[in-house]
């Protein structure tokens, strides 16, 4: 039997978008001539693959039990005719998608962009917003490198954990806590509290941790960003967990305090994602690396800043 290798794309194609217009706008071709491909497709497999049901395009038992199969095929003969060429970075001309949790972007964004320009001027990077539910564009090749808190979840993603975080928690100047010699858990679970979730969550580790200690804390609201959350807290007296590193240009900016955080609490972990297609590409192996070390850095301590003229030396205020 001889057997067109492109149908195999176009299987995949169809497999991961449940419907023909979906696939042949990811190939780039016309909705007719992925029609064709999946009447090829039925006629060598003897099966319907799609079936109408409504105005939707519904997956054959057959097809949902090899949808796997052929994804992982088409990857390995990708892996077979792709040939391995040397990288040049000075003539590479390629747009890279990550899809990086924001305080990342603002943090290692610019040390890796930075490190870009100056080997690769050809390449740019395109970084966009984290989704509210989780999405597949590290499998469809729409996203190549995703930066975040979260372990890969599917075999076909790799991930290495690039950094990590301590959590620290953030009040406005004069809270009540702020002013707290020794913060207990007991007073850190009484105030109200602000939770920063992409997806609206109410409660996270902190919460597990405060209830092995029997202690629960009151959670008033979700912000979705950081930058939200950091509103909340500027003008009351809302509190906010966070990994250290994201804090650091609120309190300065935003005249907030920053206090270690009264629980015993592993360090957040940053974690960088990839599908595995990616696996021997040069260039996403050397952007891979550049990134590590942007995130690596994430954690450094910040540098403590310089005493105000107007402000005494700590030595010289207490001899007054």
């Amino acid at each position: 039997m001889q057997l067109d290798l492109n149908l195999l794309t176009a299987l995949d194609a169809l497999l991961e978008e449940g419907s023909v217009a979906g696939a042949a706008a990811r190939l780039h071709v016309t909705a007719p001539a992925m029609s064709r491909s999946l009447g090829r497709i039925r006629r060598t497999t003897g099966d319907q693959i799609l079936v109408r049901t409504g105005r939707t395009m519904t997956p054959t038992p057959y097809a949902i039990a090899v949808r796997a199969q052929v994804h992982e095929l088409l990857h390995q003969v990708q892996g077979v005719l792709a040939p391995s060429r040397e990288l040049d970075l000075e003539t590479l001309e390629r747009t890279f998608t990550l899809r990086w949790h924001e305080s990342l972007v603002a943090l290692g964004g610019p040390a890796l962009l930075a490190a870009v320009r100056g080997q690769a001027p050809g390449v740019r990077l395109r970084f966009i917003a984290e989704s509210s539910v989780d999405t597949a564009e590290l499998r469809r090749g729409e996203v190549d490198l995703e930066a975040n808190a979260n372990p890969p979840s599917a075999p076909d993603i790799r991930g290495e954990r690039a950094g990590e975080t301590r959590l620290v928690l953030v009040v406005r100047r004069g809270h009540p806590l702020a002013c707290d010699r020794t913060l207990t858990a007991e007073r850190y679970a009484a105030a109200e509290h602000v939770t920063v979730s992409r997806r609206g969550n109410l409660d996270n580790a902190v919460d597990e941790a405060l209830a092995g200690l029997g202690l629960s804390r009151c959670v008033v609201a979700s912000a979705p960003t950081e930058a939200a959350a950091f509103a909340f807290a500027r003008d009351s007296d809302l509190v906010i967990s966070l990994p250290e590193a994201t804090t650091r240009s609120a309190v300065t900016d935003l005249g907030l305090v920053a206090l270690p955080l009264p629980l015993e609490l592993p360090s957040a972990p940053v974690y960088l994602s990839w599908h595995q297609r990616y696996d021997t590409d040069h260039a996403h192996a050397w952007l891979r690396g550049l990134a590590r070390t942007a995130l690596a850095s994430v954690d450094a301590p910040a540098p403590a800043p310089a005493p105000s003229p107007e402000t005494p030396p700590s030595d010289e205020r207490e001899s007054r």
